[in-house]
């Protein structure tokens, strides 16, 4: 039906017909597949949640005389220095390191992030590898967005296809990186916002591949590689959406270009920092296939339901559970009705979609090929040899 540089060139002259998802799934529930196939040109989709597989790639430059860094910390928070002289990865999980005396805080990487992106100012203290051409020891200033060189996002897991519910069958209450579930099946925590996540509308990624252009952080964002853990081969419904965690994709994006609104730092009790961030990808109108895979309903999506007070890696389930059953706020375990909340920010998810859609409209945020398909045919290789010492 249409091509991406045919698209591009009605979003060029500000005359393309942008629908957020959700305005899609109404519109085809009220006339159809073909008829709103051929009157919209993009869809968008977004989501606004915790993805602690994020991290920033930062250069500080040369110091006078120079240093090559080995240990340093941002703000308390430890940063990776091992792959050039003033080159730092900071992960957003990474943890504040108290020093002696001082009282714990519950900061780490994504806040620092945050931070930076706020046009705050950071605290730098670093430690050097006295060599002959980097003489300097240690070195302490304090850092900008607007006084250090790169500064970007580089994430190399976001976007979960899907993801889990998590309770606790068990006695006491657990802590986790769905935050705290209350003993005796008490509460459901879910993650993904559901129908309007972005690779739930592409569940086979036929538009979304490796340089495809999204919003990312407020700013513009890519498609970087498929992320870690990315299992495409997860068991899927006949609509072709998965019954679990499946693909995922490694993002980045020019942090200086952010907003802080789209980034923030959080803190899970008890187990650690991680980042809030929003993420919208366009979806080309390319066919109708493409608008029959973005029509599917909260009711039509299930997700397994995963008892975490079995500490294993495979933890038994309670069955799957739809999206509409955990977004009504209950449902039912083995004859018990338990209370559900989101990690995922559903109101958020929706405004990234509509930011997404207001940029396209306006012409500032035109569409890309991907150069390359994310593969399909991954597998998940768990870490099953010991080795006894």
């Amino acid at each position: 039906m249409r091509t991406i540089a045919e698209v591009n060139e009605k979003i060029s002259r500000k005359r393309a017909v942008v629908w957020t998802v959700e305005e899609l799934k109404a519109k085809v529930a009220e006339v159809g597949v073909t008829k709103v196939a051929k009157e919209v040109d993009v869809i968008t989709t977004g989501t606004f949640e915790p993805m602690e597989s994020s991290g920033a790639i930062i250069n500080l430059g040369h110091t006078d005389p120079p240093i090559k860094i080995r240990r340093c910390w941002l703000d308390g928070v430890p940063a990776y220095p091992g792959f050039g002289a003033v080159d730092l990865y900071l992960g957003a999980s990474s943890a504040v390191e108290a020093t002696e005396g001082e009282e714990v805080r519950e900061h780490g990487g994504g806040h620092v992030i945050e931070d930076l992106i706020a046009g705050k100012p950071v605290q730098v203290r670093a430690q050097g590898q006295v060599t002959d051409c980097y003489p300097r020891a240690t070195f302490e200033t304090t850092i900008t967005r607007d006084t250090i060189n790169q500064f970007y996002l580089f994430n190399p897991r976001n976007l979960y296809q899907n993801f889990i519910v998590g309770v606790n069958g068990g006695d006491r209450p657990l802590f986790t990186y769905l935050g705290p579930l209350q003993p005796r099946l008490s509460n459901a925590v879910y993650s993904n916002p559901g129908a309007i996540s972005p690779l739930i509308n592409d569940p086979d990624l036929q538009v979304v591949g490796i340089g495809t252009r999204i919003f990312l952080g407020g700013g513009i964002g890519y498609v970087a590689w498929e992320g870690t853990q990315h299992f495409p081969l997860q068991k899927r419904l006949p609509n072709r959406t998965p019954i679990g965690p499946a693909a995922t994709l490694a993002l980045m994006g020019d942090a200086k270009q952010m907003n802080p609104r789209w980034v923030r730092g959080c803190y899970f009790k008890n187990y650690g920092p991680s980042l809030m961030l929003g993420v919208g990808v366009p979806i080309p109108v390319l066919n109708e296939e493409i608008v029959t895979r973005c029509a599917v309903q909260d009711k039509d999506l299930v997700a397994p339901i995963v008892d975490f007070s079995i500490p294993r890696r495979v933890r038994p389930t309670f069955g799957l559970v739809s999206y509409a059953q955990l977004k009504s706020g209950r449902i039912l375990i083995e004859g018990k009705a338990v209370r559900t909340a989101p990690l995922a920010s559903v109101f958020l998810s929706r405004q990234v979609a509509q930011e997404l859609k207001e940029w396209i409209e306006a012409g500032n945020f035109t569409l890309t090929e991907p150069v390359a398909s994310i593969p399909m045919e991954r597998s998940f290789l768990p870490q099953d040899r010991w080795t006894e010492f």
